[in-house]
């Protein structure tokens, strides 16, 4: 039996995750919340997860029953993420893999939502949409998606807003724009509320990705959608995408907040599966990579 500890740190939040053969065994993680309108920033963040890191590391041993011997494996974000956070997390990982004596895996951090959401949804060959929340300025407590999410359940009225949709491209440039001219004028004369705002953004952006992800589902045959990322855990998301589905005879997957939003189990699930095939990480090229891409990964583990 396999077992891989993997650490993961790209943005707000620290995880350190544990799983054997399929099975997540702990995924403890703190998150650095700031003030609302302030936003992370890189150097801050990294502090935090320095100062909570070998705290969140023995208790993700303490919840698995475990002690370093029984790990194989050494799993970290290489990226993609913000460059300060990246780095705290690597050296924590290379001191931790060099002092276990246990080898080191680079995980790209996209292909550690594909592989959790994988695992835990059983979808065997889906047509996957990631969905980030990024890094934004709104208000961090507990998270800007989730504040935009419970205000939009209070809307009522549709703001249209610009749609734009070019093959299975996407832009979301001129919805801020206009939102940012409009909104004050349109909230001051009463025209519409906060809530009416986040009701139509949430509805127009959704709609964006619902209709890129039936164009790839048609050109690929696919009759599965995965939902990952942190913004998967957004139900008005999933049941949007469910109408679709349904529509097409297809079936949806998703996870909710234990799984989508970072943690480091998808971190060492990915970890795993790169593990299991020989793909491993020398010290000498254990660095971080900010703009890390996704179609940059050998995936050798899957047909």
């Amino acid at each position: 039996m396999t077992v891989v500890i993997g650490f993961e740190g790209s943005a707000n939040k620290i995880g350190i995750g544990i799983v054997r053969d399929g099975e997540v065994l702990s995924n403890p993680r703190r998150t650095y919340i700031t003030p609302p309108g302030q936003g992370f920033l890189p150097s801050e963040t990294a502090k935090h997860h320095r100062s909570v890191i070998l705290t969140v590391l023995q208790e993700a041993l303490d919840e698995a029953g475990l002690k370093p011997a029984d790990v194989d494996c050494v799993a970290y974000t290489k990226g993609p993420g913000m460059g300060a956070p990246l780095v705290i997390v690597a050296l924590v990982a290379r001191t931790v893999a060099q002092l276990w004596e246990k080898p080191l895996v680079g995980v790209n951090h996209c292909i550690g939502h594909i592989e959790m959401g994988r695992l835990v949804t059983g979808a065997r060959n889906p047509t996957v949409l990631y969905v980030s929340g990024g890094n934004t300025q709104i208000s961090n407590d507990p998270s800007p998606g989730y504040n935009i999410e419970q205000m939009a359940k209070k809307g009522k009225q549709y703001v249209e807003l610009p749609y734009t949709v070019k093959g299975m491209d996407v832009s979301f440039s001129g919805i801020l724009s206009y939102i940012e001219e409009v909104a004050h004028k349109m909230l001051s004369s009463g025209q519409c509320s906060a809530e009416d705002l986040c009701f139509s953004l949430q509805e127009t952006v959704f709609s964006m990705l619902v209709e890129i992800t039936e164009r790839a589902m048609a050109h690929c045959g696919s009759q599965e959608v995965l939902i990952v990322g942190g913004v998967g855990c957004n139900l008005r998301l999933q049941e949007m995408m469910g109408v679709m589905c349904e529509e097409r005879g297809a079936q949806l997957f998703a996870t909710d907040e234990r799984f989508c939003i970072d943690n480091g189990a998808m971190i060492a699930q990915a970890g795993w599966e790169m593990f299991r095939v020989g793909q491993t990480t020398e010290l000498a090229d254990s660095w971080i990579t900010q703009r890390y891409r996704t179609d940059e990964v050998d995936v050798a583990w899957r047909d």
